[in-house]
């Protein structure tokens, strides 16, 4: 049954005939829209009832921005020429198909998937003169001295900060294309409020983890005291360990990380940056990684140096991976997913890096405090994403390292108590997010409410259409929570009204 608000607050009307109903439903779960809208926000499906149909005046896969410049050209094929975020599609109606300029399904998942990126970057293999270097140093560089190895990257790295697209400090452009079919979707309906499932548990406004990359022996020998600096501030935080070659895992270290209330998840295979260097090797190298994770109760798995191909991730048996950084600039292997909310890829769920490491944030940038973190915390809690750290062992036992990574779990507990974010271990978020697929909204009694297991954590939220802009707001009275209402604003200046 249709329940959603006309604009004037008068409510829809079911159909009269049931038949006409049977069809309608059978078309939207056909609906590609209906799928992305309702995996995202966790809508009813009848929100996303509606035809999304390119024009004939824009090709397959091209958006256009209202200055009619090409701006997403050759997405469905996997290349964008410029940043995405700054030039977003307009739509129009005629009749009843709502048009939007190119496939907003196919370019979501080109950008989860980096399918955007030239084949070039897509894992860590061939014969490119870059690769050959890369090959060489990642041979002698457990050798090379932090100096060394510091000067070579920034060798490598040079002229980042003018590659247009992903956005830096952080890309959006996933989040900013599925408000706008949210809203072409409710202007399309007729409707300026729609009922969904609030991103994270108990109404949190944003989510963040912390994880730690463990590389070195001396990494290996200050988790301990990381985790007492940690627990100082009441946050608790994944370590991510290197199985073969680089130190011996006593499994008495992997209990006591365990025992502390902090996970275990596995860090590639020898960390040799080879990982998918070819699909046999890969395969090969696979099943012993998912044998690591099974002989540690690991559900979390992270590759070296953030090298990845999500096509071959079917083969790595884990509960989620954290390997795909939102935008990777600063990585050797360049792209990005462009969102800063997990997403399934097949049975797996990304949990984003979303933030700069440490590593590179230190010896790269140069830069020894928490400016940049937060301010990548401020933009992503504005779409209010997942805040992901990878913090390494190995790289803040000098104490002026150290003395920034407190500065930024001090920030981070006052974001806690004061700003109602969700700091949770990796394998926790992604069980709600996998928890959260399941649920469903059903409207009864005149309200909605949630059913399925773990919704007495779940929220009722609403996207309410302000003009072209959408709020997001949630009505806790309705849960419990007497005189409580939060609404968050939604910045999108790019809408533009059908």
């Amino acid at each position: 049954m249709e329940c959603f608000e006309r604009e004037g607050n008068d409510k829809l009307e079911s159909p009269s005939e049931s038949g006409f109903m049977h069809r309608y439903s059978l078309s939207m779960q056909q609906n590609p829209a209906s799928i992305l809208l309702t995996s995202h926000f966790r809508c009813p499906d009848d929100v996303a009832g509606f035809d999304i149909r390119s024009p004939a005046s824009c090709g397959p896969g091209h958006f256009q921005s209202d200055s009619d410049s090409d701006c997403h050209r050759e997405c469905s094929s996997g290349f964008p020429p410029t940043d995405l975020s700054n030039h977003l599609p307009v739509a129009c109606r005629t009749g009843t198909t709502f048009q939007f300029p190119g496939d907003a399904v196919q370019a979501v998942d080109n950008l989860r998937f980096e399918r955007y990126t030239a084949r070039s970057t897509r894992g860590n293999g061939g014969l490119t003169k870059k690769n050959v270097i890369r090959n060489v140093y990642y041979t002698v560089r457990p050798f090379l001295p932090v100096a060394v190895r510091k000067y070579l990257q920034q060798i490598y790295l040079r002229g980042w900060d003018k590659v247009p697209f992903p956005a830096w400090p952080v890309d959006r452009t996933v989040e900013n294309i599925l408000e706008q079919v949210l809203v072409f979707a409710m202007k399309s309906r007729n409707v300026n409020r729609v009922p969904f499932i609030w991103f994270w548990p108990d109404g949190a406004r944003s989510c963040a983890i912390m994880t730690h990359d463990v590389e070195t022996l001396a990494g290996l020998r200050f988790c301990s005291k990381l985790m007492d600096l940690n627990e100082s501030f009441g946050i608790k935080s994944s370590f991510q360990i290197v199985p073969e070659d680089r130190y011996d895992v006593p499994p008495s270290f992997l209990e006591n990380i365990r025992m502390r209330g902090f996970e275990v998840n596995v860090h590639d295979l020898n960390h040799d940056g080879h990982l998918f260097s070819n699909r046999e090797q890969f395969l090969c190298r696979a099943r012993q990684i998912n044998n690591y994770g099974q002989q540690w109760g690991a559900v979390g798995f992270r590759s070296a140096i953030l090298y990845r191909n999500v096509d071959w991730y079917d083969a790595l048996d884990f509960s989620y991976d954290m390997s795909v950084p939102n935008v990777a600039h600063l990585d050797p292997q360049r792209g990005g997913c462009c969102t800063v909310f997990p997403y399934f890829i097949g049975k797996s769920i990304e949990l984003p890096v979303t933030t700069i490491q440490d590593y590179s944030l230190f010896h790269i940038l140069n830069d020894y405090s928490i400016r940049l973190w937060k301010q990548q915390i401020s933009l992503i809690q504005e779409k209010h994403g997942l805040i992901s750290f990878i913090i390494h062992p190995d790289y803040i036992i000098a104490k002026t390292a150290r003395r920034v990574y407190a500065d930024l779990l001090q920030y981070l507990s006052e974001l806690r108590s004061t700003g109602g974010t969700w700091i949770a271990l990796p394998r926790e978020v992604a069980e709600w997010w996998r928890l959260r697929n399941e649920l469903r909204l059903v409207r009864e009694g005149g309200s909605w409410h949630i059913e399925g297991q773990g919704s007495e954590r779940a929220r009722v939220a609403y996207a309410v259409l302000a003009g072209d802009n959408l709020t997001f707001e949630f009505d806790e009275a309705a849960q419990g929570f007497p005189g409580l209402r939060q609404a968050f604003m939604i910045r999108n200046e790019e809408l533009i009204a059908s």
